[in-house]
């Protein structure tokens, strides 16, 4: 039973921290990450479940679109 508890647990914090990540990446980063994005606020809230879940890969591709640089932001960065 203790086992089962621990990977709730984990679970949580995992979809806890996608949810920060979210909504740090729909409030600031997504106009900066893809420019065509602004201005549209209504799509955003659907993006949320979508970013709980891959939130590992949504801010390493944040972090190297924001290294690269504003000259390499249609492009790909991996």
């Amino acid at each position: 039973m203790q086992t089962a508890a621990v990977l709730i647990d984990i679970g949580r914090y995992y979809l806890m921290a996608g949810g920060v990540v979210a909504a740090l990446f729909l409030v600031v980063g997504i106009d900066r990450v893809e420019p065509s994005a602004r201005g549209s606020h209504a799509f955003r809230p659907l993006l949320i479940p979508g970013i709980c879940l891959i939130w590992p890969l949504v801010l390493y591709r944040w972090i190297a679109l924001e290294r690269s640089g504003p000259e390499n932001k249609g492009k790909d960065a991996g």
